[in-house]
């Protein structure tokens, strides 16, 4: 084991930071826990790190949790709802997740894998016959026929030859923007506004962030013969109890969701969204994703939103390995498949280093809808191997830790954001040492068990691919 057998008090936090001018801080014991899963001196570091966000005028608000052996060990609840509103946050405030969709619609797909509904080999033109006439574009601007078909490991893994549109100096880029996808009327015409792009190179050949979990929603769509809005409430959000997590925000709720942000460069401050966030290269207030309101195309990329308890379920439900207080969601050896990597060294060496939205490093592989830490020799002390993770681009974080049986969730509202805060969240919950010297660890004892569903709930073991 990396970490150590440091003592911890055991209660859990909650902090309320009222307008910023005073920055009185208010903390509320909520009772004893089982075990002592959380060192005294990781708590001091978290709520340091809360305020401090806060503080320095980083963030209007966040809201920080952090569960560790099936026990909430820590949350935060800091600042204000925005820039224009000073209600102090809230506990049930609805975040917009973006990116974070990626991991539930990973988990829909598998969930049909599971069902037989595929192989990781099948071409995806079995289910998407639009995609039948795609063609690659080179750097001289050419194209050339694909040699490759799309398999459903090249969309799930990033590696099918997409991209999302983000690079302003990019020409294919600059025709997905073009193409004005997420102003598509549904997933089946946005499919048929992508169909007209080319691919960025030959499926296989590289990793690169793209609309690929879009296509996935849009598989999930087609092989169940479901919305996914439909097919996500049904499948996952209710046996998981998350009643507060949409693609369409229910108007008795609107009021919930908090404003979004971005973090001006010129002026180096937060802002309220208005216009094009440059960075992106798409207008946050008129987007399809940005408003959730009457909403007809299912974004499987970026589409939800949640709240901090309703995501955290979702989440301790992969740490118990695919089940969460009786509701099997997945088989373990599902998950197991999908946060290990998939990523051949060629591509972690090569094109996925290339890439300006993933760290330049071999510290981190990526497996079926999360990114997952392959080795921690130059990212001490941020998780243990076997780590996997993922982010929205409104600066949201979370991670599961299997070894020190630990999950980590961060929500702020920021675009554009130049902070770093899965690593200060990181070392404030590991310590600032590498996890190598136990003895300087932030943890308590390792749980010795998983909640009794974690044994009791496994079910027959499918074969991977």
């Amino acid at each position: 084991m990396r970490f150590a057998r440091s003592l911890g008090c055991g209660f859990v936090v909650l902090l309320a930071l009222w307008p910023l001018a005073s920055l009185k801080l208010h903390a509320v014991e909520l009772g004893p826990i089982a075990q002592p899963l959380l060192s005294a001196a990781a708590r001091q570091r978290l709520t340091a790190l809360a305020t401090r966000y806060v503080a320095e005028g980083r963030v209007p608000g966040l809201h920080l949790m952090v569960r560790r052996g099936g026990q909430l060990v820590f949350e935060a609840v800091v600042g204000q709802r925005a820039l224009a509103d000073n209600r102090p946050l809230s506990k049930d405030d609805l975040y917009r997740m973006y990116s974070m969709t990626k991991p539930v619609t990973a988990v829909a797909i598998m969930q049909l894998y599971e069902q037989g509904h595929f192989r990781l080999s099948d071409p995806v033109t079995r289910w998407l016959p639009e995609l039948e006439g795609l063609r690659v574009r080179n750097l001289d601007g050419s194209l050339s026929r694909v040699d490759t078909p799309i398999t459903m490991r090249h969309v799930l893994t990033h590696t099918a030859g997409f991209s999302y549109g983000f690079d302003l100096s990019d020409p294919l880029d600059a025709a997905y923007r073009a193409a004005n996808l997420w102003g598509a009327a549904d997933l089946d015409d946005w499919v048929r506004r992508v169909a007209t792009l080319p691919l960025k190179f030959q499926p296989g050949a590289q990793w690169h962030y793209s609309i690929a979990s879009d296509l996935t929603g849009l598989l999930v769509q087609r092989m169940s013969g479901q919305s996914l809005a439909v097919y996500l409430q049904q499948a996952i959000f209710e046996p998981l109890k998350m009643t507060d997590t949409f693609f369409e925000v229910p108007t008795p709720q609107r009021a919930r969701l908090l404003e979004n942000h971005v973090w001006n460069k010129t002026t180096d401050a937060v802002e309220r969204v208005r216009g094009t966030v440059p960075s992106l290269g798409l207008n946050a207030e008129t987007d399809a994703m940005s408003n959730f309101d009457q909403v007809s195309l299912f974004s499987g990329g970026a589409g939800l939103v949640s709240t901090a308890q309703d995501y955290m379920r979702f989440a301790d439900m992969l740490r118990l390995g695919g089940a969460l207080e009786g509701a099997r969601i997945l088989q373990t050896e599902t998950l197991k498949l999908m946060t290990r990597n998939h990523l051949p060294e060629i591509i972690q060496s090569g094109g996925r280093a290339n890439d300006a939205l993933v760290w330049a490093n071999n510290s981190f592989g990526y497996g079926l809808g999360f990114s997952v830490v392959i080795d921690d020799a130059s990212w001490q002390p941020e998780s243990n191997i076997g780590s996997y993770f993922w982010g929205g681009a409104a600066g949201t974080i979370f991670w599961v830790d299997p070894e020190a049986d630990l999950v980590a969730l961060a929500l702020i509202q920021l675009m554009d954001s130049p902070w770093p805060l899965r690593k200060d969240l990181s070392l404030a919950i590991y310590g600032p040492t590498p996890k190598t010297r136990p003895s300087d660890s932030a943890y308590g004892p390792t749980p010795k068990t998983r909640s009794s569903d974690s044994a009791a709930a496994e079910l027959t073991s499918i074969k991977g691919e």
